[in-house]
């Protein structure tokens, strides 16, 4: 399965984070380019511990059956509900978003799993490095797709 720590998929996300620019339109849902850009730091910054968030009581009571049916599936549904914390309201600077998530990208190839600040996900509770890994790159897969690449 795809995971952000393998050389080769992570080269791949940077190939196809690398084609979008500011006139790419979504394939679904209403985010810019620069909007989708900057919402995709947001799970990574969770994950290398620059953005906490605390476990909520919807987590705990179902966060390993979603886990495991999410790292099941080839890839995640259009339109699912976004995380709070992760919607982008405003319109962010294109060239800075895109920049962001690609040394963002890179950091997780270089430091492979070291990078990962703890072992729990806020929602989806107790993650080893491998579902880490692989969740990150669906996520990111989920949203290169919807914009076409």
């Amino acid at each position: 399965m795809a995971n952000i720590f393998n050389i080769e998929d992570n080269a791949d996300l940077i190939r196809r984070v690398g084609s979008i620019t500011p006139e790419t339109r979504p394939q679904w849902g209403i985010m810019s380019a620069a909007q989708m850009l900057e919402h995709c730091h947001k799970p990574l910054d969770v994950a290398d511990g620059t953005l906490p968030l605390k476990r909520g009581l919807i987590g705990f009571l179902f966060g390993k059956i979603a886990k495991a049916d999410f790292l099941k599936r080839d890839e995640f549904k259009k339109n699912l509900p976004t995380v709070p914390n992760f919607k982008i309201a405003h319109q962010p600077d294109f060239n800075t978003a895109k920049e962001g998530l690609l040394e963002r990208i890179v950091r997780f190839r270089e430091k492979g799993p070291a990078v990962l600040a703890n072992k729990k996900h806020p929602f989806f509770g107790d993650m080893t490095d491998e579902e880490w890994g692989i969740l990150q790159y669906k996520h990111l897969d989920h949203h290169l797709r919807q914009f076409g690449v």
